[in-house]
C-alpha cells in the first residue's frame, strides 16, 4: 500500500469515528430532552447535520442508536469502576473496616462526580424509570457487565468480617449508590427553587452534597463499626 493510500485509509477511519460520535452526541441530547418515544430519527439527523439514511447505515434503527448511546456510557462507567477496583482480593486477604469504608466512599464519589458531569444521563435514566425500564430491557443484553465478578468476593469478605449491616443482595446494595446520587442531582433544580437562599449548585454546595451522600450511604451499609487497635495504629 502506498503512503497516499494509507493516509486516505486513516482519513476514512477518522471521518467515520467523528461522524459516529457527532450522531451519538445529537441523539444523547435529544433522548435526554424528550425521551426515547418522543425522539424521532429525523430530529436526530437534523440535530447532527447528517442525512437520515446515514443514521440507518451506522446504527440500523432508532433502537440501535439508543443502544449505542447507552453502550458508550456503559464503557465509560466500566473504565471508572476498573480504576476504583485497584486491588485484587485473595483468600488470605483480611478485609479491614477502614479499607472497606474507603472503597465504598470512593465508589459514591465516583458515581456522583460522573453523573454531575453527565446531566444528560441523569435525564435519560429518569425517562427510563417513568416507563418502567421498558426500552432499556430491549437493549440491556448489549451492555457488558463490568467487574461484578470481583465485587462478589469483596462483599463476601465484608460479610464474614461483620462489616455489612445487612445480608441484602450485595450487587443491589452497591448499585443503589448511583440512583441515590441521581435522585439528588435530578431534584437539584427543584431544591434550588424551594431554597433560593442556598447556594446548592456552587462548587462548595455540590461538595457538601457529595459528602452528605457518602456519609448517608456508607453509614447505611456499614453502620457504626469501631476500628480495631491494629487499624488505629495504621
Amino acid at each position: 500500500m502506498s503512503e497516499a493510500e494509507s493516509k486516505r485509509g486513516r482519513k476514512r477511519v477518522y471521518d467515520f469515528q467523528r461522524t459516529r460520535e457527532s450522531i451519538l452526541d445529537a441523539a444523547e441530547a435529544l433522548f435526554a430532552e424528550h425521551g426515547f418515544d418522543a425522539t424521532s430519527v429525523e430530529s436526530i439527523a437534523a440535530q447532527a447535520g447528517y442525512a437520515k439514511s446515514l443514521l440507518f447505515q451506522y446504527f440500523g434503527d432508532k433502537l440501535g442508536l439508543y443502544a449505542q448511546v447507552l453502550r458508550r456510557v456503559d464503557q465509560e462507567v466500566g473504565e471508572l469502576l476498573a480504576r476504583v477496583l485497584t486491588y485484587e482480593l485473595t483468600d488470605e486477604t483480611v478485609l479491614r473496616a477502614a479499607q472497606f469504608k474507603e472503597f465504598l466512599t470512593v465508589m459514591v464519589q465516583t458515581y456522583f462526580d460522573y453523573l454531575l458531569e453527565h446531566p444528560r444521563l441523569v435525564r435519560i435514566l429518569s425517562w427510563e424509570m417513568t416507563r418502567g425500564w421498558q426500552t432499556f430491557a430491549q437493549v440491556g443484553s448489549q451492555l457488558v457487565p463490568h467487574d461484578t465478578y470481583r465485587l462478589e468476593p469483596l462483599f463476601q469478605k465484608a460479610r464474614e468480617a461483620g462489616l455489612l449491616r445487612s445480608d441484602f443482595v450485595p450487587i443491589i446494595q452497591l448499585t443503589l449508590m448511583m440512583p441515590l446520587c441521581q435522585a439528588y442531582l435530578g431534584y437539584l433544580p427543584l431544591y434550588q427553587q424551594l431554597l433560593p437562599q442556598e447556594e446548592l449548585a456552587s462548587a462548595s454546595g455540590l461538595a457538601q452534597a457529595r459528602d452528605y451522600l457518602v456519609d448517608f450511604i456508607v453509614a447505611g451499609m456499614m453502620g457504626h463499626i469501631p476500628e480495631t487497635p491494629a487499624e488505629k495504629g495504621n
